[in-house]
């Protein structure tokens, strides 16, 4: 379903790890007509659990997501944002659900993946392939569900707590400036009927020097608080709950003093997200269920310029643009009615309904884009070896002509006890976002206009995968999946140089794009080891090869490997455990020109980055986590790309890291019944 419906049955996080063990029983919800097992699920979905959440010794979801297979990392530095890239599709084809509802970016970066609050989070669900039928626009690549803890059944009071040193490279000090410091607080009350929690996270990085000199630093520093509240109301054969998440944030970029006037110049990046959910499910019978979602987010990303004279007196900034605000708010609504006809067939039926605007001086006008969609998707069941998923989106879109009709198609057949294949085909479809139409976007590294001509992306994807159950037996399970995919993308969005004008960037629908690939992945449960080890081989499609007359014979699509593996080995007597996060990421191929004349090979080199963490429980309510992140001290990629214009050039270092970083923890975690 669109939302997190498992009501008070949400296991804990120490159930959880228990659960972990027996992958193929866990629960998944993302893309499901109701809560299904891994197993039973037509969809292929990949889960983060709470345990291996906690082991990362994570502050911030790019430390979880960044040693899984398929998903990588971008940064601009300019700007102190990150975005993501899912099989090949970089972050605006990914769509990122908060407990089934969408998050509100205000670019086309996914900076809302950093402003989750990490302590609250229960488990991450990702589906590979586009899910236009079930979440709409912007999932052409694929859904990152991200689920939050909603507490036990039954009556208690748990106070937790956390705190966390960890350094930036070699650089630290402790509790403030350099490094890296979270502190979080959290209660929770609930009886058989009513719940009430709230939390409170604040993340504090001081940025890393790096090779600049004097006030600059090569990453910024960061000043996050994340707030939640909520509460949850639990009837008979219905429940309500309302859940508030707040960020302030704060990202600092440090200027340089002028050596004639000694007068620095910084930048403040303010940003505000205040996000109310509001979710419910009736169970009118055994066989008919109803959910109702509704969400509104008002964020703000703010400009502070200012001067900083000899004697650190501040004034503000007087320079055109120095000064903005731009701000970004939407509605969601989502309702789903679910009838079980039988053992045989079920219905999953739903609408949805957005409203979104924009204002700010960066923003022309003050527009809005509503955009209504009915989808249905039944389940049908023939016998017990064959399950088959089709589904339909019916579009309406206020800005502009939206296909009126979005198909997919997904089964699963069970070829023996111990082997199952998936398949999947997908339309998968992405309206233009408010920045793309609307957005104009200029500082010292970014020259981007709006585009009200853009036309909608669509594709057409194809996915398979073969999982075999090699062993399944008290103490060990072994289990291989196997997957391939294939995916054409029509009308891309990307920037250009504007016909209409050759000194202005803007969004244009210039190039067809494609990605394909395999993927192989190996799961270990063995006594007390837990063990993943993978590898996707990803082609991405390159755009010079359609014009062989102008350069010559160029292959279709470009290559990158990766290889994963994750080790836990647990001590249980002793109640600790060592775990290892590893991946290797191949060399990043792309053919280039600048002048349209001549080609040239660039790549961006491969790396490795790997945690080690260690655990220990301290008597009955406090454990102890500590470890090495980015054990190959990765920091800058050489990366042989000569576009060094435009608005988003490829030329000069790629930053993905600041250096190995060590860390250490407290964790407690008080529960009365």
């Amino acid at each position: 379903m669109a939302q997190d419906n498992e009501g008070s049955s949400t296991p804990s996080s120490d159930t959880t790890h228990l659960a972990g063990t027996h992958s193929l029983s866990e629960v998944v919800i993302t893309g499901q007509s109701e809560p299904q097992s891994l197993r039973n699920s037509v969809y292929q979905v990949r889960t983060i659990d709470s345990e291996r959440i906690r082991l990362r010794g994570a502050t911030n979801l790019q430390t979880i997501l960044n040693t899984e297979l398929g998903i990588r990392f971008s940064n601009d530095l300019t700007l102190g944002t990150s975005d993501i890239q899912l099989m090949g599709m970089s972050g605006q084809g990914v769509k990122i659900l908060l407990d089934g509802i969408p998050m509100v970016d205000r670019g086309s970066t996914r900076e809302s993946l950093g402003q989750i609050d990490i302590n609250t989070i229960e488990r991450i669900e990702i589906v590979e392939g586009p899910m236009s039928v079930m979440y709409g626009t912007d999932a052409l690549a694929g859904v990152i569900n991200i689920i939050t803890k909603k507490g036990h059944s039954g009556k208690s009071l748990t106070v937790n707590a956390r705190i966390q040193e960890e350094t930036a490279g070699d650089e630290y000090n402790a509790l403030t400036k350099k490094g890296t410091h979270n502190q979080g607080v959290g209660v929770t009350w609930q009886n058989e009927h009513l719940q009430f929690s709230g939390n409170v996270t604040r993340n504090n990085f001081g940025g890393w020097q790096g090779a600049s000199t004097g006030r600059e630093k090569d990453w910024m520093p960061k000043d996050q608080m994340l707030y939640t509240a909520g509460t949850r109301f639990t009837g008979k054969r219905w429940n309500v709950w309302y859940r508030f998440n707040g960020t302030d944030e704060t990202i600092k970029d440090l200027g340089n003093r002028n050596p004639n006037t000694g007068i620095a110049s910084d930048q403040d990046y303010i940003t505000k997200r205040w996000f109310h959910q509001l979710q419910s499910e009736i169970k009118a019978s055994e066989r008919l269920n109803f959910t109702a979602v509704g969400s509104y987010t008002d964020y703000s990303r703010r400009t502070l310029s200012t001067n900083v004279d000899i004697n650190d007196h501040r004034t503000l900034s007087l320079e055109p643009g120095s000064q903005d605000k731009s701000i970004f708010k939407t509605a969601f609504f989502r309702g789903t009615a679910f009838y079980k006809a039988g053992d045989q067939l079920s219905v999953l039926a739903g609408v949805d309904f957005s409203n979104n605007n924009a204002s700010g001086a960066r923003i022309n006008g003050t527009p809005t884009i509503n955009e209504y969609a009915l989808f249905v998707a039944p389940e049908i069941r023939f016998g017990q070896f064959f399950k088959l998923t089709p589904g339909l989106r019916f579009l309406k879109n206020s800005v502009y002509d939206a296909p009126p009709v979005i198909p997919s198609l997904n089964g699963k057949l069970t070829l023996s006890k111990s082997l199952d294949f998936r398949f999947g085909y997908a339309r998968g479809f992405r309206s233009p976002a408010l920045r793309e139409l609307y957005f104009d976007f200029h500082d010292a590294s970014h020259s981007i206009n709006g585009n009200v001509n853009l036309k909608a992306e669509y594709s057409n994807s194809f996915n398979s995968f073969l999982v075999w159950q090699a062993v399944s037996r008290e103490g060990l399970r072994f289990s291989s999946t196997l997957g391939g995919f294939y995916n054409v993308f029509h009308d891309l969005i990307d920037t250009g140089i504007d016909p209409d004008d050759r000194t202005q960037t803007t969004y244009l629908n210039i190039h067809l794009f494609k990605t394909t690939g395999l993927s192989l992945e190996n799961k270990l449960f063995w006594k007390n080891l837990q063990a993943t080890i993978g590898a996707t081989y990803i082609g991405r499609y390159n755009e010079f090869s359609e014009s062989p007359e102008n350069f010559g014979s160029l292959p279709e699509f470009v290559w990158s490997t990766e290889v994963n593996a994750n080790l836990l080995y647990t001590f249980k007597k002793a109640g600790a455990s060592i775990n290892l996060f590893y991946k290797f990421s191949g060399k990043r191929p792309v053919y280039e020109t600048t002048d349209l004349v001549n080609i040239h090979l660039a790549e961006t080199e491969s790396f490795h980055m790997a945690d080690l963490t260690a655990s220990k429980t301290l008597g009955k309510y406090v454990s102890l986590l500590g470890g090495i992140k980015n054990l190959f001290d990765v920091t800058n990629l050489r990366n042989t790309s000569t576009d060094t214009g435009g608005a988003h050039s490829t030329g000069g270092p790629v930053p993905m890291s600041f250096g190995r970083s060590y860390f250490l923890g407290l964790s407690f975690q008080w529960t009365k019944h």
